[in-house]
């Protein structure tokens, strides 16, 4: 039928969006609620089984075609017009919206839509943490240059940068259960907002469809957004500081330092020999987009009134959905990259010395041997502008120690300092805690694996307490259907 300029504009366009993504929880919600009316005594057993019934037709449907064709003006529509049709009835007939309002249950589903996205995105980001840190620990002896303002700075290894991010994944994940958490609180049955006078049971849909607790303020289960806000900002964080990973890694591979995986590069369309990693600027350019649609989840929340309001709650759902899907994405790469990563011609020390990294160490050395550190740091400062470390001598650096007015050098002293600027592998052996040692960055490496495995345990019950919500609610439904009280 011809559309309205509104409806082709808007309502066609946000429901190509949403019908996807909702439909289905839309009718698993609605199971639950039929099932809850019916034990209250709130729905007759053969209403009841009418309804039940057709939401399991259409739930074991092959192909939903989800199609806009006006008669309707969204998915919540559709849910009614077709189960009115599944269940042999008219939909003056219906009672599946008795006691529920559309905002309830579009705050329930979106709930639902975002709890499972998250434990999606934990199974990939716990996956990846236990691969940085089994690489941390392999390549914990592998020496490489470490960059600050992208110049090189200080000796480190390739196993210290991979237990650092191993950190951050872990961290990540921690903030993603507790988002999990306050998402999963169920808001089915504060209704349009002010609940019902009706004998429902709040903690009977709860139960049903597994979320861990049931709304406190029927006004915030509607009005709410601070659930949206946590789920994109930590999506934001997750892609920030992957993408910052993938830049230093696309580094890696074009010093080869690191092999380039062929199962993770395209080749060029005229240069034979080039194998291009442009999985990594992909990567990049997922995070900015994605970053793009949590801003915009930000702003339209920050603009929107504290009430059932569209573009606080569901005008960013398709935000959601998109930055969701390139974090999945995102970290599914990432895992599989860090998988990968095999050393190729790291640099050999003397390269490291060549750079100035071993700078610091040196002025350390000479500030253990009694000098202030400044002055170090200016005799070392002095001695760089006349000759690489390399073309370093006793006899060059204690003359820049006299010409400071840092008194005589004592030879032990220059010897130690020419010794930590010519071997740079001595970091290696470092034993401070958290440092680039070998034996530190295992250590750093087995705490990233083991909470790894233990943020996964967690996420596993939350799993589990599911699958376990469903199982109640195939055989409640079964009961019904069989005429029995389960």
């Amino acid at each position: 039928m011809p559309l309205s300029v509104y409806w082709d504009n808007h309502l066609r366009v946000a429901f190509e969006e949403s019908a996807p993504q909702l439909y289905r929880p839309m009718l698993h919600a609605s199971l639950a609620h039929v099932v809850m009316l019916a034990e209250q005594g709130l729905l007759p057993a053969d209403r009841a089984g009418r309804l039940l019934g057709g939401l399991r037709t259409l739930l074991s449907a092959e192909d939903d075609e989800l199609a806009f064709d006006g008669s309707v003006e969204d998915v919540y529509y559709l849910t009614e017009q077709r189960l009115a049709k599944a269940a042999g009835i008219k939909q003056s007939e219906l009672d599946v919206q008795l006691a529920r309002s559309r905002n309830d249950l579009d705050a329930g589903v979106f709930r639902m839509v975002l709890r499972d996205a998250v434990l999606e995105q934990a199974a990939q980001a716990c996956a990846a943490a236990e691969i940085a840190a089994e690489q941390a620990g392999r390549y914990a002896d592998v020496l490489i240059i470490g960059l600050t303002h992208r110049r090189p700075a200080q000796p480190t290894s390739l196993g210290h940068v991979l237990a650092g991010y191993g950190e951050a994944l872990v961290s990540q994940v921690r903030e993603m259960l507790s988002v999990y958490d306050e998402l999963n609180v169920n808001p089915l049955g504060s209704c349009a907002f002010a609940g019902t006078d009706l004998p429902i049971s709040v903690d009977r849909l709860t139960t049903l469809l597994g979320f861990r607790t049931s709304f406190t303020s029927s006004y915030e289960a509607v009005a709410g957004a601070e659930h949206l806000v946590r789920a994109a900002t930590v999506q934001a964080r997750v892609l920030a500081t992957g993408a910052r990973m993938a830049r230093t890694m696309l580094d890696w591979m074009t010093w080869q330092w690191i092999v380039t995986p062929e199962a993770y590069c395209q080749g060029s369309s005229i240069m034979p020999q080039k194998k291009n990693p442009v999985v990594l600027e992909h990567m990049c350019s997922m995070a900015g987009a994605a970053a793009a649609d949590l801003a915009a989840t930000l702003n339209n929340v920050g603009a929107a009134w504290y009430e059932d309001s569209n573009n606080a709650t569901t005008d960013v759902q398709k935000h959601l959905w998109r930055a969701n899907d390139r974090a999945l994405r995102f970290l599914t790469l990432m895992r599989g990259l860090l998988s990968e990563i095999t050393p190729l011609t790291p640099p050999a020390p003397e390269d490291v010395v060549t750079t100035g990294a071993t700078t610091t160490a040196i002025a350390e050395a000479l500030a253990s041997a009694g000098i202030p550190w400044r002055g170090a740091h200016s005799v070392v400062g002095a001695l760089v502008r006349k000759a690489p470390p390399a073309q370093w001598t006793e006899d060059l650096v204690a003359k820049a120690i006299e010409e400071a007015g840092l008194g005589d050098a004592d030879g032990t002293a220059v010897r130690a300092a020419l010794d930590a600027g010519l071997r740079p592998e001595r970091v290696l052996d470092r034993p401070q805690v958290g440092g680039p040692g070998r034996d530190a960055v295992r250590r750093t490496a087995a705490g990233v694996a083991e909470a790894a495995r233990s943020l996964s345990d967690e996420f596993a019950e939350r799993r589990l307490a599911l699958r376990q919500a469903e199982d109640a609610l195939r055989a409640a439904v079964d009961g019904r259907l069989a005429g029995t009280d389960q």
